[in-house]
């Protein structure tokens, strides 16, 4: 076994280092790990590295490729917050998580790589950050974060399965991307899904839309067949940023949230700006959008609408 100082609390490792673990190594006063383009020599040199660290609180995982090792289990009892970016290579391996004392979890840029991401054991998780997931292959990944109480969202319901019965009884606040195919199905869904959800946050794109870049348009509301209780008794706060009342799609969701969230105190749009010179023609367009959506018959007769262009 190797012992290292047992005063050392932060140690950060980067730049493309293959590290091999022959024997345990014993850092028990560690608490912050990073791992900056790092690769193992074998899958025990990630046991006993992390193992080695009774006491680790922080770990930052930001890899590159190629990967000699597939599949990177994460076991840590004392784990406290996790980021994990992959930037891709990983044909048939992933990672696993288990760290019951886990509270954040940032996962992103799982890129050209058809791994999965398995999340086995984080009842006291807090907040989530997923975005950019699109390549894991998996499909309980939404359902591992259920004790979340804040969570961000990058997703498309078209590549990440909603699992069936999954409640999300602790999640007061949600931020979306309206970035991705059919976001709007998987509003739906967690609308639904949680019951005391206070604060909505939608994050659109704050500029203007490169046409010459693929992007998925069109698409149908799909409304809950019945209003969702968050709506009913607990939503307070609705923010929309990079707001497109272009999209027929984007003012049927807004629209429904303020005929339906009764219990709305702020509703805040912040639309895309006009900033080249052919699209000053929009402005009458856009003064007629806000007018409509003001002239909305909120559930709220307390609701305070903001509009900002």
């Amino acid at each position: 076994m190797f012992s290292f100082n047992n005063t050392l609390e932060t140690l950060k490792l980067k730049h493309s280092v293959l590290l091999h673990l022959p024997d345990r190594v014993f850092m028990k006063s560690l608490r912050t790990l990073h791992l900056d383009c790092v690769d193992f020599k074998d899958n025990q040199s990630i046991r006993f590295l992390i193992s080695g660290c009774p006491n680790l609180e922080n770990l930052v995982i930001d890899r590159g490729y190629p990967n000699v090792v597939h599949t990177f289990v994460i076991v840590a009892p004392s784990l406290k917050t996790l980021s994990i970016k992959d930037y891709g290579g990983l044909e048939d391996g992933g990672y696993v998580i288990n760290a019951p004392s886990l509270k954040y979890l940032k996962i992103e840029e799982f890129s050209h790589c058809g791994g999965c991401c398995l999340i086995e054991n984080v009842p006291m998780l807090v907040e989530a950050n997923i975005k950019n997931v699109s390549y894991i292959v998996n499909e309980t990944i939404l359902g591992s974060l259920k004790s979340a109480k804040r969570l961000v969202l990058d997703l498309s319901p078209l590549e990440i399965t909603y699992p069936t019965g999954t409640i999300f009884y602790q999640l007061v606040n949600l931020e979306m991307y309206t970035r991705k195919a059919e976001w709007w199905n998987l509003l739906a869904l967690m609308l639904d899904n949680s019951p005391k959800l206070q604060v909505l946050k939608l994050i659109g794109e704050s500029e203007p839309l490169d046409l010459n870049k693929d992007v998925v348009v069109g698409g149908k509301w799909n409304q809950p067949k019945n209003v969702p209780e968050c709506l009913l008794s607990h939503l307070k706060i609705f923010v929309w940023t990079g707001y497109d009342w272009e999209r027929e799609e984007e003012k049927e969701v807004a629209t429904y949230i303020l005929k339906n969230a009764s219990q709305l105190k702020n509703a805040n749009f912040f639309t895309k700006p006009i900033i080249q010179s052919k699209e000053l023609n929009k402005l009458e367009e856009t003064s007629e959008m806000l007018k409509e959506l003001d002239g909305v018959v909120r559930a709220s007769s307390s609701c305070h609408l903001v509009f900002v262009g």
